[in-house]
């Protein structure tokens, strides 16, 4: 099963963020899951890496637009009710990879 704690939420922004260039990350908009409400570990990434933590307002998808748009393009690859425990990592990054490479009009 899935592990979805604070603590393993924790773990997995703080190895993401460590990913990329320092101040390429400015600020991470999470819903309202109990995952995401732990304050010693908001203030833990926010004072760790400067980057600003928001939560959307319940019942407000639109406030994570982004997140949202991103969801659906993978839901191409995986439709509901697809298990990512049983999907490898490597197939994950072949999707991401497929999306990423995308021609998009907002970038011309």
């Amino acid at each position: 099963m899935l592990k979805q704690d604070s603590f393993s939420i924790l773990n997995a922004m703080k190895e993401l963020i460590q990913r990329y260039p320092k101040g390429t990350v400015k600020s991470i908009t999470c819903n309202r899951g109990v995952e995401f409400v732990h304050q010693f570990n908001v203030h833990l990434i926010e004072s760790s890496f400067g980057i600003k933590i928001y939560y959307a307002n319940p019942y407000s998808p639109h406030e994570r637009g982004a997140n949202e748009y991103h969801n659906g393009l993978l839901r191409e690859y995986y439709p509901k009710p697809t298990a990512f425990n049983k999907v490898s990592q490597n197939q994950l990054d072949e999707s991401v990879k497929s999306i990423n490479t995308r021609p998009r009009k907002i970038l011309k």
